[in-house]
C-alpha cells in the first residue's frame, strides 16, 4: 500500500472518529434537548421565581400591607431579587447568542462559555453576601424596628440564634452549590464537552 492510499485511509478514519462542527452545532442548538435550550429555561425559571416571590409575600400580608411595605428585610429582598433577575437576563442573553452562531466560532463560544461560568461563581458568592447581609438585619433592625417576629426571634438566647445562623449558611452552601449544578453547570460542563470537539 502507497503512502497516499494510507493517507486518505486515516483521514476517512479520522472523519468517522470527529463529529463534523455542523453536527455539534446541532447538537448545541437544539431547541429542546440542547444544552443551550436548557440553560435559557433555567435563567428564565429563575427570573419569574424571582419575580414570583416577593409577589407571593405581598399577597399573603395583604392584611398587613403597610408594615410589609415599611419593613427593611422586605426592601432588601426585593433589591436581592433585582439583582438577581439583572444576572439571570444577562446570562440568558449570553446563552442566546450562542444559540445563533455556526460551526466557525469556536474560540467566540469558548470565551462565552468561559464568561457565563464566572457570571456564575459571582452569583454564588453574591447569594452568600445577601445571606450575611440578611442575618445583620436580622440583628441589627429591631432596635430601630418593631416587628411581633424579630421580637420573638431575639427573645431566644444569643447563642440558639447564632448557631441557627451557622446552620443556615451551611445549608445554604451545600444546597445552592448543588442546585446551581443541576440547573446550570451540567449543561455548561456539555456545552464545554461539545465544544472542545469542535475543529
Amino acid at each position: 500500500m502507497d503512502l497516499d492510499a494510507l493517507k486518505q485511509q486515516w483521514q476517512q478514519a479520522d472523519t468517522t472518529k470527529q463529529p463534523s462542527n455542523r453536527n455539534i452545532m446541532e447538537i448545541i442548538q437544539h431547541q429542546s434537548t440542547g444544552p443551550i435550550a436548557k440553560l435559557k429555561r433555567s435563567f428564565r425559571k429563575q427570573m419569574i421565581a424571582m419575580i414570583a416571590v416577593p409577589i407571593g409575600i405581598l399577597a399573603t400580608n395583604i392584611h398587613h400591607i403597610d408594615k410589609t411595605l415599611t419593613s427593611a428585610l422586605f426592601w432588601f429582598y426585593i433589591l436581592f431579587c433585582i439583582g438577581v433577575i439583572f444576572f439571570a437576563k444577562m446570562n440568558y442573553n449570553l446563552v442566546k447568542k450562542m444559540e445563533v452562531m455556526d460551526g466557525r466560532v469556536k474560540t467566540n463560544l469558548e470565551q462565552q462559555i468561559f464568561l457565563l461560568e464566572t457570571r456564575l461563581k459571582q452569583n454564588l458568592i453574591g447569594i452568600r453576601v445577601a445571606l450575611l447581609l440578611f442575618i445583620v438585619l436580622t440583628e441589627i433592625l429591631p432596635y430601630f424596628q418593631h416587628f411581633r417576629m424579630l421580637n420573638t426571634w431575639h427573645a431566644l438566647p444569643a447563642y440558639t440564634r447564632f448557631g441557627a445562623y451557622a446552620a443556615l449558611l451551611l445549608f445554604q452552601y451545600l444546597v445552592s452549590r448543588a442546585v446551581s449544578h443541576r440547573k446550570f453547570g451540567k449543561h455548561i460542563a456539555y456545552l464545554k464537552e461539545l465544544v472542545s470537539q469542535m475543529q
